[in-house]
């Protein structure tokens, strides 16, 4: 967030002010950059460290109890990133393995959960390479932001120090680490994407049975059928065991521990695992009303292009909002230059009008097609027209056509193989071409390694 303008209009006169950036990931590192490079003051990052692996689980293990004992990161011991290096870097620093490196894993899908997490490793190196690391506030949690007299923005820290009823044991994705917990046990897991997805395969090996329930499975299928089906949810969780089933939504639990689900099966479970989407949510942020976030449907809003809200812009943005795609680092890198020019007076937005209109238009595009408000920022079906809109803004070149064909070739290999995708595929020569375009950004060419 920033001082507020006095004008949305762009002028040849770039601004400096002092900017608040929370998060110090992926996005706000990138973010960071962008600002310093648009000639931006003073930028000041709040640093959490959600993918650095630590053996550590919160205290609550479902993560209700706001006074638990809080970890931060999300990662568990066998996990290894869905998609490969090439993509997951920033278009002027790639993700790429270093010759004479051994203790990084050098592979494509690198294993995440060594001393030196690899993609948290790169964000440190970028974080040197960029000259932010010194505009990192370390150990400190954002515990108010609201607006002032002015337009400005108070930001205040502070150092760091349903289902309820049923009587088996739960726990969220977030605080799973192994498979030998759940050793012998009927499991359930919530959710259906990429978590439950990864870690149902990780404990199939060693449970008796796993349940996944799926919000998106009909709630008329009345028969307990392993996941062996062709559908698409199917061939994303087909992972060739046995003891492994898909079921619809969960209608009620009991306190015998049996667990009844919209089809009408009953399973006795001794577990429930919750892979659930990450939710959006700023229990900080006091935007008196402007900004909402509807935690039941999980939309931010309103939000023009996911990343300004009219009322506030643009004083006020968001990076990394998106969900469902496949490109999303370069694409924190592309908001991030776009919110970086605004500030700067470099690149003009619409009316406040015109950017309200144009999010009405988005939400009636969304209930017209059928799609529920949760899915408001899910952009799997247009992510490459998105990066497109953002490269115009910016004036930046769009997308290489390696990077775009990796991301439909990387979809197409995960539902063909989704037990070996990450270490089988038939898109050499793509890679071969993303590590040409990497070439130019590295000052000794010999060191890249593929």
């Amino acid at each position: 967030m920033a001082d507020a303008p006095s004008a949305r209009s762009a002028t040849i006169h770039p601004l400096s002010r002092h900017v608040t950036v929370i998060g110090a990931g992926a996005s706000g590192l990138v973010e960071a950059r962008e600002l310093r490079r648009e000639v931006v003051m003073r930028s000041l990052l709040y640093l959490d460290r959600p993918w650095v692996y630590t053996p550590e689980v919160e205290s609550d293990p479902v993560g209700i109890d706001p006074d638990r004992t809080r970890v931060h990161s999300s990662m568990y011991q066998s996990l290894r990133t869905n998609l490969p290096r090439e993509i997951m870097g920033f278009r002027d620093y790639p993700f790429v393995a270093k010759e004479g490196d051994e203790e990084r894993d050098p592979g494509r899908y690198p294993v995440l959960t060594s001393q030196l997490y690899h993609a948290g490793h790169h964000q440190k190196d970028f974080a040197s390479e960029f000259g932010i690391s010194e505009m990192v506030r370390l150990e400190s949690e954002v515990a108010f932001v609201g607006l002032v007299e002015g337009g400005k923005w108070m930001v205040k820290s502070k150092s760091k120090t349903s289902i309820t009823t049923w009587k088996g044991k739960q726990i969220h994705s977030h605080n799973y680490r192994t498979p030998e917990l759940f050793r012998d046990q009927v499991v359930i897991l919530i959710g259906s994407s990429s978590s439950a997805t990864d870690i149902s395969r990780d404990i199939a090996g060693v449970a008796k049975e796993v349940h996944i329930s799926s919000r998106s499975v009909a709630s008329e299928t009345n028969e307990k059928k392993p996941c062996f089906n062709t559908t698409r949810l199917n061939a994303m969780i087909n992972s060739g065991y046995d003891n492994m089933w898909l079921h619809s939504k969960i209608e009620s639990v009991h306190e015998d521990g049996s667990v009844v689900f919209t089809d009408r099966s009953v399973v006795v479970a001794d577990t429930i695992l919750h892979c659930t989407r990450y939710k959006y949510h700023f229990p900080f942020l006091e935007t008196n009303g402007i900004v909402t976030v509807d935690e039941d449907d999980n939309r931010v809003g309103p939000l023009f292009k996911h990343v300004f809200p009219p009322a506030l812009a643009p004083s006020l943005s968001f990076v990394g909002v998106p969900s469902k795609t496949l490109i999303p680092f370069p694409n924190f890198e592309l908001q991030s230059k776009w919110i970086a020019g605004v500030l700067s007076n470099r690149i003009a937005l619409p009316s406040q009008e015109e950017m309200m209109e144009d999010v009405k238009a988005f939400y009636s595009s969304l209930e017209a097609s059928g799609k529920p408000k949760r899915q408001t920022h899910d952009i799997a079906d247009y992510q490459g027209d998105y990066a497109d809109w953002l490269a115009a803004q910016c004036g930046s070149p769009v997308f290489e056509e390696w990077r775009k064909q990796i991301m439909f070739a990387v979809a197409k290999n995960y539902l063909v193989r989704p037990k070996t995708y990450h270490d089988e595929w038939d898109d050499d020569h793509l890679v071969l071409q993303a590590y040409k375009d990497f070439w130019k950004f590295t000052t000794d060419g010999s060191s890249l390694t593929y």
